[in-house]
């Protein structure tokens, strides 16, 4: 049913895969789909704080989320799951629906997280991805 998954973690924080990762594993595993783990990286490069930061700050990051993803999935992903890592910069719900259209995900699994306040003026990242991809998304409950 699903032949390309994508899976969006955040790094920091690990509610954000400890459902998420297992479940599109399994998904990978039932429909033998390649899997697509994804991490997004903020961009601080044009911003005014990015003004004061070290001229190599930005690939300095994702050299380091690149090892850190690489790290995640090595423990998390077992060696029958073709699985890709991805680490992109820029706005996370931007970014994820970028990176799905890229591998041609057929479905994008992500976390949920608690609503605040916040989510109420600025919208998560998972509702907006849920609104603008093409395709399905499954939002796992934490």
């Amino acid at each position: 049913m699903y032949k390309n998954i994508l899976v969006s973690v955040d790094l920091n924080d690990p509610t954000s895969w400890q459902k998420a990762l297992p479940t599109a594993v399994e998904l990978c595993q039932s429909y033998s789909s390649d899997l697509h783990v994804l991490a997004v990286v903020p961009d601080v490069g044009m911003s005014m704080v990015g003004y004061f930061l070290p001229g190599d700050y930005n690939e300095k990051v994702i050299a380091e989320a690149r090892k850190k993803l690489h790290e995640l999935m090595g423990d998390q992903v077992p060696g029958d799951v073709k699985a890709q890592a991805m680490v992109e910069q820029g706005t996370i719900y931007h970014e994820i629906i970028e990176a799905a259209n890229k591998v041609g995900a057929d479905l994008i699994v992500m976390a949920s997280h608690r609503p605040g306040l916040s989510d109420y003026l600025l919208g998560p990242n998972a509702a907006r991805v849920v609104r603008h991809y093409r395709g399905s998304v499954l939002v796992v409950r934490n």
